[in-house]
C-alpha cells in the first residue's frame, strides 16, 4: 500500500466521523425547549394551586379535630349517666372527669363504685390539641368543654370554644 493510498483512506475515514458527528449532534439552533419565563410561569401557577390545596387540606384537618372532640365527649358522657346510674349522681366539679378512672375521696361517696372505674387506662384522653377537657357540674347537670385549637377561652370562627352542650350554636349544631 501507497502513502498516497493511505492518506486518501485518512481523508475518508476522518470525513466520515465529522458527518457523522454534525448528524448526530444538530445545531442548537433547531432544538426546542422552554425558556426560563415559561419555566418560573409554570412554577408560580403550581406554587398558587398548592396553596390552595393545602389550605383545604388544614380546613379539612381541622374539621377532623373538632369532629373528633365532639366523639370524645359523647364518649365522657356516656360514662358521666353510667357513673350517675351505679352512684346516684354526677361527679361534681371538684370530683371531675377523674371520678371515671378511680373512685372519688372528695365529696359524697359511690358505694356501687365498680372496682375497674368507669374508663380503662390510668389517664383520661385529652382533647386533639393535647389539653385537657374541662369538666363543670353540681351533681344534677353537666358540661364538658375544649378550648379548641387556640387552647384559650372564648375565641371566634375557628378558634371558638366547643361545648357538649349547645352553647356556642354556629360550630356545635
Amino acid at each position: 500500500m501507497s502513502i498516497a493510498n493511505i492518506k486518501r483512506i485518512v481523508k475518508t475515514i476522518t470525513r466520515f466521523t465529522v458527518n457523522k458527528k454534525i448528524k448526530m449532534n444538530p445545531l442548537k439552533s433547531s432544538q426546542s425547549g422552554f425558556s426560563l419565563v415559561e419555566i418560573l410561569v409554570a412554577l408560580t401557577l403550581l406554587g398558587i394551586a398548592g396553596t390552595f390545596v393545602a389550605g383545604k387540606i388544614f380546613d379539612s384537618l381541622l374539621d377532623g379535630q373538632i369532629q373528633s372532640t365532639r366523639i370524645q365527649m359523647n364518649a365522657f358522657k356516656a360514662r358521666l349517666q353510667e357513673f350517675r346510674r351505679k352512684c346516684g349522681y354526677y361527679p361534681t366539679t371538684d370530683q371531675g372527669l377523674e371520678s371515671l378512672i378511680s373512685k372519688p375521696t372528695s365529696g359524697r361517696e359511690c358505694t356501687n363504685y365498680p372496682p375497674n372505674g368507669f374508663i380503662e387506662g390510668d389517664e383520661l384522653p385529652q382533647d386533639p390539641w393535647n389539653s385537657d377537657y374541662v369538666y363543670s357540674s353540681d351533681g344534677k347537670k353537666f358540661d364538658i368543654m375544649s378550648y379548641g385549637p387556640d387552647q384559650e377561652e372564648g375565641g371566634e370562627g375557628a378558634d371558638q370554644d366547643i361545648f357538649l352542650s349547645k352553647k356556642s350554636k354556629s360550630r356545635n349544631e
